[in-house]
């Protein structure tokens, strides 16, 4: 679906301001980002001729029921038939909607061309512990490009004491991915005994580490959390352990650590609309391309989930850019 008219920036990097003394980051361009033509095709499909458009990307991720298990579905039992997340990602117009090799053969009979396809070709289940988290490979690049995905996602555990067999599985990913022309997005998340003891998962010393080895190991998008400020800031490294930012400060440093990587935001549990869509509004004011929100949208009763869905394209239409 092509992106609806609306008011345009004049370039995806150009530097915005919105709100009091929030300048967004500039994002690159895919010029500056180095694609071949495969990757840049692929990401045109998502980022202007799908979902709101004009650089943007709204992911619908459905890849909770092997990371968390059925226990999500709870909350909308509706949801637990994978239709109802195909259809929201049609009728929602989005960028593309995320979820494992499964799912995918099961339903792109009937969506594909309709909605692109992240294959999600790696993950694990929520039974164990995370403090040697690690998730082994579901699918491979070969499957994404069979099924006519145009992007492969991947999890990547930073400071997981697995993390040297996690960055070399990531490694051979990312040379199929240059191989075949497949646009890599790195699930960033800080994982492990080593990441709780210096700050959290939620710290920003966890998550802007997390992006800039996306960026490192080569991800062209990569997904993190929005980093959440407590008291555990304290046991954070040096100088990070003495930074007094605001919300919006501190994602802007993510998205600086990512470079000339694109930058999505996750959404999390679910959370009422009005913070949900602060968020996005944040977000995407600070530099990021766009947002993966499954559980937020999902959770919701069908035609609640459409209406704030609107409501998100509304946002992004303040940041849409007019040519890739």
């Amino acid at each position: 679906m092509p992106a609806e008219t609306a008011p345009k920036m004049a370039s995806t990097n150009a530097t915005m301001t919105k709100g009091p003394a929030t300048t967004a980051v500039a994002r690159p361009t895919f010029e500056e980002m180095g694609l071949s033509h495969g990757k840049r095709v692929r990401l045109t499909r998502m980022m202007y001729e799908h979902g709101p458009g004009g650089g943007t990307l709204l992911v619908l991720p459905i890849d909770q029921g092997l990371e968390h298990g059925p226990v999500d579905f709870f909350a909308n039992p509706d949801a637990l038939d994978p239709e109802y997340q195909w259809k929201l990602a049609v009728e929602g117009n989005f960028s593309a909607i995320a979820l494992h090799v499964g799912l995918a053969r099961k339903f792109m009979t009937s969506y594909a061309g309709r909605v692109p396809l992240i294959l999600k070709i790696n993950g694990k289940t929520g039974v164990p512990s995370d403090a040697q988290a690690f998730s082994p490979l579901t699918a491979s690049v070969e499957d994404a490009v069979r099924l006519g995905a145009d992007g492969v996602g991947y999890t990547l555990y930073v400071g997981s004491p697995a993390q040297d067999r996690d960055i070399a599985q990531a490694a051979a990913v990312r040379a199929e991915c240059d191989r075949f022309g497949m646009p890599l997005i790195v699930w960033a998340y800080p994982r492990g005994d080593a990441i709780s003891k210096k700050g959290g998962k939620e710290s920003l010393y966890a998550v802007e580490y997390a992006a800039r080895v996306a960026q490192e190991v080569g991800a062209d998008i990569v997904k993190v959390n929005y980093p959440v400020a407590s008291e555990k800031d304290k046991e954070a490294p040096a100088p990070y352990n003495t930074l007094s930012l605001s919300p919006d400060e501190a994602f802007q440093r993510v998205v600086r650590c990512a470079g000339r990587t694109l930058v999505l935001v996750s959404g999390g549990e679910k959370v009422s609309d009005e913070e949900m869509l602060t968020k996005v509004r944040s977000s995407m004011g600070a530099g990021a391309t766009g947002i993966i929100f499954g559980r937020n949208l999902w959770q919701r009763r069908y035609d609640d989930a459409l209406k704030v869905t609107h409501r998100i394209h509304a946002i992004f239409r303040e940041y849409a850019g007019s040519s890739p």
